[in-house]
């Protein structure tokens, strides 16, 4: 499903240059529940945009669902960001100014599923999120744990095969990340592919794939329970 050659990614030019990851070889295959560990400034982040389109690498070639990711234009980048791949992140970057129907019924808009059906979907995803009470709550009245919920629920609007959640227990208490955690593994169990960025490497151990990155370099991969 996703494979990265000899990524490399540098900011700068020069005696200025900062180079973040340096020569990325990594497969996913479709199904997997993997977690990137690494501290901050090891590459974590900047591997997880380029693994969503968000970023482009500086040498190196991307490879999803067998096509080169170079070789796409704009509008099948955007089509794939918003059809194949569910984001979840740290800081929810839900909007504020709407409430919660509203910010889950935000992608299907974009993919442009007419009205009944978007509110119908995203009132099913927040009640599987326990949320059902909340659907008319903007983000300031919702707690941390529920804010993330929420989120969850966006990613999941369009019926993405990945879920790609960057330190999405990052503003959390350990409650609320624990029901994170448990909600990415159950849809991983439903068959979705499950990329998970962390620097918490008790998080990270819970994944059935755990890859390792230091300095822009993946120092271990491996598998448990295979």
């Amino acid at each position: 499903m996703i494979e990265l050659k000899d990524i490399y990614k540098s900011y700068g030019k020069g005696k200025n240059e900062l180079q973040i990851l340096k020569g990325i070889n990594l497969k996913i295959d479709e199904g997997e529940y993997v977690s990137i560990v690494g501290p901050s400034g090891s590459g974590k982040t900047t591997l997880m945009n380029i693994i969503g389109m968000i970023d482009v690498p500086t040498s190196g070639e991307y490879i999803f669902e067998g096509k080169p990711v170079s070789k796409l234009s704009e509008g099948e980048l955007a089509r794939i960001r918003n059809r194949k791949i569910g984001f979840v992140f740290q800081s929810f970057n839900l909007i504020p100014e709407m409430n919660a129907l509203e910010n889950v019924e935000l992608p299907l808009i974009y993919a442009g599923v007419r009205p009944s059906e978007r509110k119908r979907r995203s009132q099913e995803l927040l009640s599987l999120m326990g949320l059902s009470d909340r659907l008319n709550h903007r983000p300031s009245e919702l707690s941390g744990g529920q804010q993330q919920r929420v989120a969850i629920a966006r990613a999941l609007a369009t019926d993405p095969p990945i879920i790609l959640a960057d330190e999405p227990t990052g503003n959390l208490d350990s409650k609320a990340g624990s029901e994170v955690i448990k909600i990415l593994e159950s849809l991983n169990g439903e068959g979705k592919t499950v990329i998970l960025i962390t620097h918490d490497r008790e998080i990270a151990s819970r994944a059935r794939r755990r890859i390792e990155i230091r300095d822009g370099v993946i120092i271990r991969d491996e598998r448990v329970g295979i």
